[in-house]
Order: structure tokens, then C-alpha cells, then sequence
């Protein structure tokens, strides 16, 4: 995927990738592939390949029903350098919308990503709300120290990944059953 100097560091090499400082090697990292890596690093090397997910799987139609509905009145969507897809509340704050809690840590870790991408990349400092409706669900996500040493480390993990010549192993996850990916790893 790309062809890096072993030294450099996958996050200086996404910032000045992003930035578009003068540099021979790209690297990107979407909201969707921090929660992927959150979930499964199988799903994540399928997806940075572009292998398409199953559209027609109940758990992606409900979860872009969800989306599409929930907080329509309120926010507008917005994409920077097409690698990240923020939503944004009328209040600024950005907000990050999931069909259940089930999955919680894998969304907040991809709204932090959003949040680091806006402070590091644009220099512009959000609060950020992680929804669930159809829970009733909301909750604050701001961007500590803490968050954002756990950004930086997925990002370095999203990248050892990547860089794989084949995906990870299979392994059989709570989750597996409902994965839009499912017949990649147990067909």
C-alpha cells in the first residue's frame, strides 16, 4: 500500500500526507477504518483493499437507514480531502450516529478520529457527540491527552495492518455473524 522508510512514523506520514506537505508516500486513514480496526483487523485490510461490503446485509441497511434519519432537521455532512466524513450538529459540535450501543468503543474511537483529524489537520478544535437513537442515547466525546494518544496508536496499528501483504487470520468474534464481510472468512 505504501513504500515507507522503515523510521517513519505511520502518524507524521498521515499528517503530512493530509496536509499535503511535500512527501514521496501517502498514507490515509478514514473514520471507517478506525472502527474497523476497533472490530476486527481481517475487516479492516478487506476494506483498505476496497473489497466492497455485502450492501444487502440487514445490520449495513439499518445502520444507513439510521443515519440517513436521525438528526436530519440539525446536521449537515461534511468531507475533508475525502478522507474523513464528519457530521456536524447545528451547534458546531460533531456527531458521530450508530444504530445501537452495541458497538460503542469501535464509534468513539472513530469520532476521536475525527476530532484529532480537525485539530491536527485544520486547526480547529470540536466537541463531539456519539448518538445512538434509537436508544435515546447521547454522549459527550472530547479530545484529552489520553484520546489522543489512543488515536495515534490505532493509527500506527492501521498501518501495520495495511501494510500486510494478506489479511490477518480469521478469528471468530462475537460480532462475525452479523459482519457485512461474513463470506470473506467463514464461506
Amino acid at each position: 500500500m505504501t513504500d515507507s522508510a522503515p523510521d517513519a512514523d505511520p502518524v507524521e506520514t498521515l499528517l503530512a500526507s493530509a496536509r499535503e506537505d511535500a512527501t514521496e508516500e501517502v498514507f490515509q486513514v478514514t473514520g471507517v477504518m478506525m472502527q474497523y480496526y476497533e472490530v476486527c483487523e481481517r475487516e479492516l485490510w478487506f476494506e483498505s483493499r476496497d473489497i466492497e461490503i455485502d450492501r444487502e446485509n440487514p445490520n449495513v441497511v439499518r445502520g444507513t437507514q439510521v443515519d440517513d434519519t436521525a438528526y436530519s432537521e440539525s446536521r449537515r455532512h461534511l468531507s475533508i480531502n475525502g478522507w474523513i466524513a464528519p457530521d456536524l450538529l447545528d451547534d458546531g459540535r460533531v456527531v458521530e450516529v450508530k444504530p445501537s450501543s452495541t458497538l460503542t468503543e469501535p464509534a468513539r474511537l472513530q469520532l476521536l478520529y475525527y476530532l484529532w483529524y480537525l485539530d491536527r489537520v485544520a486547526g480547529v478544535e470540536k466537541e463531539g457527540v456519539l448518538a445512538h437513537p434509537t436508544e435515546r442515547k447521547r454522549e459527550s466525546v472530547e479530545l484529552t491527552d489520553e484520546a489522543v494518544e489512543r488515536v495515534e496508536s490505532a493509527i500506527r496499528g492501521i498501518y501495520d495492518v495495511v501494510e500486510r501483504d494478506s489479511p490477518p487470520p480469521a478469528e471468530r468474534l462475537p460480532y462475525c455473524e452479523s459482519c457485512a464481510y461474513h463470506d470473506f472468512c467463514w464461506s
